[in-house]
């Protein structure tokens, strides 16, 4: 008798649990589909930058193409740090690197980074990383232009010394960045 019981109990929870995930994924439905799982808005801008690769969000032939818009609305960050390119602190604003490729569904090791002049560099993916690298777009106020190291500047918390105080970081922070290839 006791054993009929359980079997009868477990049967009844196991009902209100799938009645329970199918509201939930109905409730979903009816919102619409998570943000995650939207494909990209199609850029209203100039193009400033472009990421391939590992990725699960595009909106541009099987690219993320990203405009100034787009960068800014994803949420933006500052970082306040001296330069070994610049003289004293400097104030840094734009979006995090791990916000873009959160926004994007980068899944991968490693990330190739391109600049306008075709410079271009390995990053580990372990770097992008909350409180970690910004791709920053203005800087002391002011938007970053090619000529100033722009549009985008990768910049990380140079100030906050161990791992970002390294001259393997320094070679990192490429400037005039265009493209981010997301590697398996």
């Amino acid at each position: 008798m006791g054993l009929q019981r359980k079997a009868s109990t477990m049967t009844y929870a196991v009902q209100i649990a799938t009645r329970g995930l199918i509201a939930l994924w109905l409730g979903l439905g009816a919102m619409g589909l998570p943000a995650w799982a939207e494909p990209l808005a199609p850029p209203s801008g100039e193009v400033i930058l472009t990421v391939t690769g590992q990725i699960d969000r595009t909106n541009q032939n099987g690219a993320a193409a990203l405009d100034l818009a787009q960068l800014a609305a994803m949420g933006m960050a500052e970082i306040k740090t001296s330069t070994i390119w610049t003289d004293g602190v400097q104030h840094f604003e734009g979006v995090p690197l791990a916000t873009v490729l959160a926004a994007v569904g980068a899944s991968g090791s490693a990330l190739r980074v391109t600049a306008l002049n075709e410079y271009a560099i390995d990053i580990p993916m372990t770097d992008a990383v909350p409180g970690g690298p910004l791709l920053a777009f203005r800087m002391n106020g002011v938007d970053l232009s090619p000529r100033d190291k722009g549009p985008i500047w990768l910049v990380y918390p140079y100030d906050k010394g161990g791992a970002f105080k390294q001259e393997v970081t320094y070679a990192r922070s490429i400037w005039q960045l265009e493209r981010i290839e997301v590697l398996p």
